[in-house]
């Protein structure tokens, strides 16, 4: 339904989001893909280190806060077997030294990174 205001013009809201869609039909996924790099490179130009540590920590508490501890042992498990494609340690048994199992980071980092605190 159009929103109208009271002299029967489209809302900025509606007009974005018919726009919206109108250019979803009309470019496909690379036409995405290359303002997306544009605007990257534009953010990183003009914003130093600082700014992206601070929206890494911002995001990093707002996951924290709506993720549970299953969360972070499951990202933490991938990470470990993407870690492990070239190495040798396959099969985790750790029979390379002192190094902790995939698994074991996995729930030390879960626990860890949703202990509610500050972790800087």
């Amino acid at each position: 339904m159009a929103d109208k205001n009271k002299n029967n013009k489209m809302s900025r809201e509606e007009a974005g989001r018919l726009g919206g869609e109108s250019t979803s039909k009309s470019h496909g996924q690379e036409f995405y893909e290359e303002i997306g790099e544009k605007g990257g490179e534009a953010t990183s130009q003009n914003h130093d280190k600082g700014f992206y540590e601070d929206i890494g920590q911002k995001g990093g508490e707002a996951t924290s806060q709506n993720q549970g501890s299953d969360f972070y042992e499951e990202i933490g498990s991938k990470g470990g077997e993407n870690s492990n494609s070239g190495g040798n340690n396959s099969g985790g048994n750790n029979s390379g030294g002192n190094k902790m199992s995939r698994e074991e980071a996995g729930r030390k980092g879960g626990k860890n990174s949703h202990s509610g605190g500050n972790n800087s």
